[in-house]
């Protein structure tokens, strides 16, 4: 078997919001939806990710745990943009850290089960594998 895509959920009053983020500010394109979940892919990449609406109220406390992570070589500064970006649609977010070179987007009110992260790209170079293009 080979990883086609995975899924998380997004509160369906928020959902045309950060599938429109998603697509605005961080290039992704729609390839499929229908009424109750979306299939996206960010240019470059070979792994989609679906997102389902969610009526759901609980959200998981270990969210965290679960990320859509990307690289940027200003990984913080990035997330306060999207974070901003947000605010000013009236979807309250916050930033937050691991560490001095990995930084996570949380939407309290939109994501059910996960968080955005960004990291430097150094973090995603693995020793003794090659590049992910390789594969």
């Amino acid at each position: 078997m080979k990883l086609d895509h995975f899924a998380h959920r997004l509160q369906a009053s928020h959902f045309d919001t950060i599938v429109d983020m998603l697509v605005t500010r961080l290039g992704f394109v729609v390839l499929r939806a229908s009424a109750s979940s979306v299939w996206l892919r960010q240019h470059g990449a070979n792994v989609d990710v679906q997102f389902t609406r969610s009526a759901t109220t609980h959200r998981d406390a270990d969210k965290r745990g679960s990320q859509l992570s990307f690289t940027s070589a200003t990984p913080r500064a990035d997330l306060e943009s999207l974070a901003a970006w947000l605010a000013e649609r009236g979807v309250a977010a916050s930033v937050g850290s691991w560490s001095e070179r990995e930084f996570y987007l949380d939407a309290p009110d939109a994501f059910v089960d996960f968080v955005l992260e960004a990291m430097t790209p150094d973090l995603a170079r693995y020793p003794g594998h090659a590049d992910k293009d390789a594969y």
